[in-house]
């Protein structure tokens, strides 16, 4: 059964605040009488036992105990990973990632990651941090936590970050080269890192840096919904409430939430993956 977990931390961003105060506003329009708790899937995400909510962390957030977050992160990953619980977690920038692996690591020895973002977060540093919400990637391949990395949407890839993808042998597929249905007909474990700027900003205003030229909604649900390998954990980052717009990124998070969720829950992998090579 599926975990929620809230990660209130951006002390790591690099840009604008505000990631940390995610997790109470994806809930919130996650039971927004607006809508249901019926994925597009077909699961009630309503029905007993679908999915738990382990509730925030209590993290410090700052810059002075960024390593004691980052162990008490990895500490409670580990434990819902160790209970059969996978994690499914919500905030925080995207520097939350790379706790989250090393618990994923330990369970996990050929996991791949299938991560959807306008960056790919594969600086060796970024303003003198290796911690930044700009490294996590490079962090996580350095370790080795992961298999496999394959990265969706990137668009705005430069020359350092290119020289990090083929030294790590990362699977880039940029804006311009989408749809990447077939590329994400993995085998085995998969994580799912979602960060909220992979939207065009026209569907996800509220996040620190706005790439325009991203994603629609409906692309986004297509690529996680093409996944084929089985969804042992997820999160989704860099939503920023300070940054929305009627609470309409927050509505965005909640959809992909439940779409991740029902993902989950389905287990099988979809049989009606060879559909989506004919769009």
């Amino acid at each position: 059964m599926p975990n929620l977990l809230g990660l209130p931390l951006d002390v790591n961003s690099s840009y604008l605040r505000g990631p940390a105060g995610a997790p109470a506003k994806i809930r919130e329009a996650l039971r927004c009488d607006a809508s249901n708790m019926w994925t597009e899937l077909g699961v009630d995400l309503d029905a007993e036992g679908s999915f738990a909510d382990a509730g925030d962390l209590r993290l410090d957030n700052s810059r002075e105990k960024i390593a004691g977050d980052f162990a008490e992160i990895e500490r409670t990953v580990g434990e819902l990973l160790e209970k059969g619980e996978p994690p499914v977690s919500l905030g925080g920038d995207h520097s939350v990632t790379y706790p989250i692996l090393k618990a994923f690591a330990r369970r996990y020895p050929d996991l791949t990651i299938v991560h959807l973002d306008a960056h790919p977060d594969l600086y060796d540093e970024f303003e003198g941090s290796r911690v930044s919400h700009a490294c996590p990637f490079a962090r996580i391949l350095e370790e080795r936590l992961a298999k496999r990395l394959v990265q969706v949407g990137i668009r705005t890839m430069n020359g350092h970050q290119r020289k990090q993808a083929a030294r790590f042998g990362v699977e880039v597929v940029e804006m311009r080269a989408l749809p990447a249905y077939d590329r994400l007909r993995v085998q085995g474990p998969v994580y799912v890192s979602f960060d909220m700027d992979a939207l065009d900003p026209a569907f996800a205003p509220g996040v620190s840096h706005r790439e325009p030229g991203g994603m629609t909604v409906r692309e986004a649900i297509t690529h996680l919904h093409a996944i084929e390998g089985n969804i042992v954990g997820a999160d989704i980052v860099e939503y920023n409430p300070e940054q929305d717009v009627a609470g309409m990124t927050a509505t965005v998070a909640a959809k992909i939430l439940k779409e991740v969720l029902g993902r989950m829950i389905a287990r099988a992998p979809l049989s009606s993956g060879r559909a989506f090579d004919k769009h």
